[in-house]
């Protein structure tokens, strides 16, 4: 047994891979969830659209926190991936659930601070 930091007495399960306190208690039901919602999530994986934005004048982590936020709140967007490139364009992946509407991104980027590089860079 284990103890949490109060000194209460949690009670471990050899779960194989996973950890004790995530340890389905029937691993064969868990097993034919876990199949079916991966075969879910690759089939959303494949309706949704990412695109690549370079967005210039980021330079830190709450510039990337900003821009995040804004384009998190489009409509459909489901993930934001930024790669850094201080003080140059820097490529942002956001995947959707439809294309863009690149008025809504502009405005959400500027929003935040920053603005889109020009097309054909």
């Amino acid at each position: 047994m284990t103890e949490l930091s109060s000194g209460t007495p949690l009670p471990l399960i050899n779960s194989g891979s996973s950890c004790a306190c995530c340890a389905p208690a029937d691993t064969t039901a868990a097993s034919t969830a876990d199949t079916t919602a991966g075969a879910t999530a690759a089939q959303s994986a494949a309706d949704e659209i990412t695109t690549v934005l370079q967005v210039t004048g980021m330079t830190c982590g709450h510039c990337v926190a900003s821009v995040t936020e804004e384009l998190r709140a489009i409509d459909g967007v489901s993930a934001v991936d930024v790669d850094l490139v201080p003080g140059g364009s820097s490529a942002v992946s956001v995947t959707s659930a439809a294309e863009l509407d690149s008025a809504a991104v502009e405005a959400a980027v500027e929003e935040a601070g920053y603005s889109l590089a020009p097309s054909g860079r």
